[in-house]
């Protein structure tokens, strides 16, 4: 039986405790299984005398989508991106903009199936320079993941994680270490934010966020979702500003993206323009280099600009890209600064479109 046809496969990460239980070391929620109980994810499952992931090969769909979606606008601007995901997660956001996927406890909602091998293939065949783990959190089926990427890597395929960043060390170090980017959720800069609207902790995030600058070669961005009386507040903005431009420096994208109302948070208003842009604002003011708005069409917020002559270097208006003039080395044609991310030779842009694909071919 192939690992496709065989949906429970065995995890990494876990070890068994003196009374009986196994406890889950995939995340920092430490989940504590007695015989078929399931994770907080609710995709890892104890059978046993082990756990097993659930939904290995199986997904909530296949598309081709530009990279600037996931969003990632420093590497390798307008190329095209195959994106896939699962079901479950490890977080519990009461905001969460794709609660139909990451909420789902329905698997007849994975109704493709696909090897790492075939995903891989898929991507080479559509021109896709990406494969991204993404609509719900790659972390949660990291044993995939991680089989997806190396197969990726094989046939020349870049690797993406959209993730909320929410792992532990030692699963963290295994599954980065396949990953070419990743843009991380910051959710919010309060642990009574994280505790209260996600059921989860801060600081795992930030010790995520600190590993990936520090300890690998992952380009990283970082996304924060402004939740109308939550976390948009000036105060707040700027004590996260002011973290990323420390902790990681100024060349770090941050993206301030538009809430809507959606899950749990129906009565809370969808995000102003306005605060968006201020946003922006105190994120500039506290020295970084490239910050972006959203979820709202914002041309100015979706620019990147040259930090040395301020010159507009990539034009985008939501995900097309109007003026292309970063060298193909990575640097300001006008002044010749450094522009921080992964360039290579510009072939045009893939556009707004969003392709879907269709890999149901078995194992």
């Amino acid at each position: 039986m192939s690992k496709v046809e065989n949906s429970l496969f065995p995890a990494r990460w876990w070890h068994k405790l003196e009374d009986g239980r196994i406890q889950c070391d995939l995340c920092p929620r430490d989940c504590r299984l007695h015989e078929g109980q399931r994770g907080a994810c609710f995709v890892r499952q104890r059978i046993g005398e082990q756990i097993v992931l659930t939904t290995y090969g199986r997904s909530s769909g296949f598309c081709i989508d530009p990279i600037e979606k996931k969003p990632l606008n420093h590497f390798y601007p307008g190329s095209s991106v195959l994106s896939f995901g699962t079901a479950g997660c490890n977080l519990a956001c009461k905001f969460c903009q794709n609660w139909d996927i990451s909420k789902a406890k329905d698997m007849d909602r994975l109704m493709d199936q696909a090897s790492p091998e075939q995903i891989a293939m898929a991507a080479a065949d559509s021109g896709c320079k990406s494969v991204a783990f993404t609509y719900n959190d790659p972390v949660i089926f990291a044993e995939y993941a991680i089989d997806t990427a190396q197969a990726c890597h094989e046939r020349g395929i870049q690797t993406v994680a959209v993730t909320a960043g929410y792992i532990a060390p030692e699963a963290r170090r295994e599954f980065f270490a396949v990953i070419d980017a990743a843009n991380v959720d910051l959710k919010a800069f309060t642990e009574d934010f994280y505790f209260k609207l996600t059921g989860a902790h801060l600081q795992p995030v930030l010790d995520t966020l600190v590993y990936l600058h520090h300890e690998t070669k992952v380009w990283t961005e970082i996304t924060t979702l402004l939740v109308p009386g939550h976390n948009d507040s000036s105060q707040e903005i700027e004590a996260l500003s002011k973290w990323v431009a420390k902790e990681m420096g100024p060349d770090v994208p941050l993206h301030f993206s538009a809430f809507h109302p959606d899950f749990k948070m129906i009565d809370v208003p969808a995000t102003p323009h306005e605060t968006l842009t201020r946003a922006r604002q105190i994120a500039r003011s506290e020295g970084l280099n490239y910050v972006y708005t959203g979820n709202v069409h914002d041309p100015e917020g979706d620019t990147t600009y040259c930090p040395g002559c301020k010159k507009p270097l990539i034009v985008r208006d939501w995900y097309r890209i109007l003026k292309y003039e970063v060298t193909y080395d990575g640097h300001c044609p006008h002044c010749q600064t450094a522009i921080a991310g992964r360039f290579g030779k510009f072939e045009g842009a893939f556009g707004q479109r969003r392709i879907p694909v269709r890999l149901n071919m078995g194992a």
